[in-house]
């Protein structure tokens, strides 16, 4: 009888073994994303004397907090940090009422070239954002549109529709057709069954669509870098860029201190709104 049970133990402690294997690999994979995050915010803490010592301190020892306090009393650093909330808040905006839109009619009616419009969205994510950039400054000036913040607006919208339509017609796929028809049957026109059923029915894909629209115009760095030149109008990557990086000296201390400073918002966004996000990603791959 003994012998009857010493295979589940054996194969127990062979289980056990590969997953000691699984974690060991886990966590160095873990230690080669995180230690470029350890090293930004360790830079930020230290002088920039402290920096260039050799052999360089892993570990610091004196932490000062003078780069954080330049950089939160710099002018143009509040100046970029409310640029660019303006953006995000603004393409956010417009990137979901026009995926909103768009997704439910690519959802619900089929009409003659519906799936070529499809592959056209698609195929349009395989373009870097460069092959725009030729394109969208010159109808811009034509517009007048240059130097504003309304043009980063619309140029982080486009970039971040066609995901946008083609996450929120894949979550609006999912939900029966037969909800909208019987409160049609009860009075009520399209509209209003897209706002009181659709749209509570797609709130995780909603809020998957936020954050992804809200990161790629809070991320821009090209579009911000091209389409305006003032520096009071520039948003906070290219305006970091340009000073803290200098042609002949670089304050790395206080750059990653900016760094830290603009990323904070983002890790704050996901951190409250990461349930959404999974859920709105795993729920609009599921079809009934």
């Amino acid at each position: 009888m003994k012998g009857v049970y010493r295979l589940p133990t054996v194969r127990r402690h062979l289980l056990n073994r590969s997953n000691i294997g699984v974690y060991v690999l886990l966590a160095v994979i873990l230690s080669l994303f995180l230690f470029p995050v350890y090293w930004l915010v360790s830079v930020s803490l230290q002088t920039n004397d402290d920096l260039f010592q050799f052999p360089p301190q892993w570990v610091p020892f004196k932490l000062t907090m003078q780069s954080y306090k330049g950089v939160l009393l710099s002018a143009n650093f509040l100046t970029f940090y409310k640029n660019t909330a303006i953006v995000a808040a603004g393409s956010t905006a417009l990137s979901i009422a026009v995926s909103i839109l768009a997704g439910y009619g690519l959802s619900r009616f089929r009409f003659r070239g519906s799936h070529l419009l499809l592959v056209f969205f698609l195929s349009s994510q395989m373009f870097p954002a460069v092959t725009l950039l030729i394109g969208l400054y010159t109808l811009y000036s034509k517009l007048h549109l240059l130097n504003t913040l309304l043009a980063l607006m619309l140029a982080a919208t486009t970039t971040a529709l066609p995901f946008s339509i083609m996450m929120m017609k894949t979550f609006m796929d999912g939900i029966a057709g037969e909800l909208e028809e019987a409160a049609e049957v009860d009075g009520a026109t399209r509209l209003k069954a897209l706002i009181h059923i659709v749209l509570p029915l797609t709130k995780p894909g909603i809020m998957a669509v936020t954050i992804y629209c809200f990161l790629v115009a809070w991320d821009d760095f090209l579009f911000g870098m091209t389409l305006v030149r003032d520096l009071n109008m520039r948003t906070l990557s290219p305006g970091l860029s340009l000073t803290f990086l200098g042609e002949l000296s670089t304050n790395w201390s206080g750059a990653a201190a900016a760094a830290v400073t603009a990323t904070a918002p983002l890790l704050v966004l996901f951190l409250f709104l990461q349930r959404y996000m999974v859920e709105g990603l795993t729920a609009g791959g599921v079809k009934e």
